[in-house]
């Protein structure tokens, strides 16, 4: 697949719906996910399109004297690409979404969340929507490409990369750019060297239930200064908190968020992972496997109703998203033949779940393991599968 353009035909779906509907749309994503390339794919053959890319000096130049009267003259739509390195930009574009008949409609590009680009929220509420832009998805590179997307993780170059030595090189130029250059432009003052030690350490507590004190105490730091070092980066959207879900059960359940890193490849590249082999015989394939599949089905359902569920005493669901207000649980185990548990049999019982997927590395066809529960490929499962 070296050299290949992978057309995301699903979010460029999602994208024309939202252009649509709103005067503004931000695609949000890490670093080099792919966000401009997917923009540039949108625009492709239109000729009302204004282009300002503020990673360029020239692009920042263009809006930088009077903003608001040149983003005033346009039309059509206008294109610009990581905002957050003008966040004085928000406040601007809120007259100009309010304008009558929506002359212009604005496409944001940023690789900082909404609460880490102070201001934009508030500035554009009720103006805007926003489109995770995730890493590479199963259904865009075909089921036949999920071990080389597991071991690689979904940034395009990586994944494309001619060679696993490729790959590795790149992700070691991502995370030394990422910390060098990019969090500092965000405005945010921290030691590279410091933030890529937590970013390593967070690799080993990877699908693991939070423990901000732990964490501290690995870097000798102060548990204030690892919450701000989780932050930061889940903010940039390599990391992610899982929040818990709290049932009304009588029972005590876990309430802090488990940890994640969003991309499989970076953790591999953390953890000193080498090909498939490497993988299947490292101590931390359950949770590698668990992180790869649980962002798979995060980026076909969203994540804003997304939770885990554990109680004290054992029983767990890796996740439950809700879809009309209706509770789906899954599982993610690094097996081929997955069994029922009791957890999972008390995981029905106490959430009410309308079903149970159990999604695993097999190949082969799906089958019950109880009239709610379904053992699955995760090459095989889509959101038109579920109940």
């Amino acid at each position: 697949m070296q050299h290949e353009l992978i057309i995301r035909t699903r979010l460029l779906e999602e994208l024309a719906v939202r252009c649509a509907e709103s005067p503004a749309v931000a695609l949000l994503g890490a670093r080099q996910v792919g966000k401009t390339t997917l923009a540039r794919m949108f625009v492709e053959g239109r000729e009302d399109v204004a282009w300002f890319d503020l990673e360029t000096v020239s692009g920042r130049e263009r809006l930088r004297a009077m903003p608001e009267k040149v983003l005033a003259s346009l039309r059509g739509l206008v294109v610009i690409d990581e905002i957050q390195r003008m966040p004085e930009l928000f406040a601007l574009l809120r007259p100009l979404c309010d304008r009558p008949d929506v002359p212009a409609r604005f496409l944001l590009l940023g690789s900082a969340s909404p609460d880490l680009v102070r201001g934009v929220s508030e500035s554009l509420a009720g103006r805007i929507q926003f489109l995770p832009v995730p890493g590479l998805g199963l259904d865009e590179v075909g089921a036949d490409q999920m071990d080389r997307l597991w071991i690689r993780g979904g940034f395009p170059p990586a994944f494309l990369a001619r060679s696993a030595g490729a790959a590795g090189r790149w992700q070691d130029g991502f995370v030394q750019t990422f910390l060098e250059r990019d969090i500092p432009q965000l405005g945010i003052r921290v030691p590279a060297a410091a933030l890529r030690r937590f970013w390593m350490l967070a690799a080993h507590y990877h699908g693991q239930v939070l423990n901000v004190s732990e964490l501290a105490r690995g870097l000798d730091v102060a548990p204030r200064t690892a919450r701000h070092y989780l932050d930061i980066l889940a903010g940039a959207f390599v990391l992610r908190q899982l929040p818990p879900w709290h049932a009304n059960l009588g029972k005590r359940q876990v309430k802090s968020p488990k940890l994640y890193l969003r991309d499989s490849g970076i953790l591999h590249h953390f953890l000193g992972v080498a090909g498939l082999e490497g993988l299947l015989a490292h101590p931390r394939l359950g949770a590698s496997w668990e992180g790869f599949a649980l962002e798979q089905v995060l980026a076909r359902l969203g994540d804003r109703e997304a939770f885990f569920w554990a109680t004290q005493r054992g029983a767990e669901v890796d996740l439950v998203v809700f879809r009309g207000g209706r509770p789906l649980g899954f599982e993610f185990k690094a097996t081929e033949a997955p069994r029922l548990t009791p957890s999972m049999r008390v995981a029905l019982d106490d959430l009410g779940l309308a079903h149970l997927w159990v999604l695993h590395p097999g190949r082969g066809d799906p089958y019950p393991l109880h009239d709610r529960v379904t053992a699955c490929p995760l090459a095989r499962w889509t959101p038109a599968t579920a109940p």
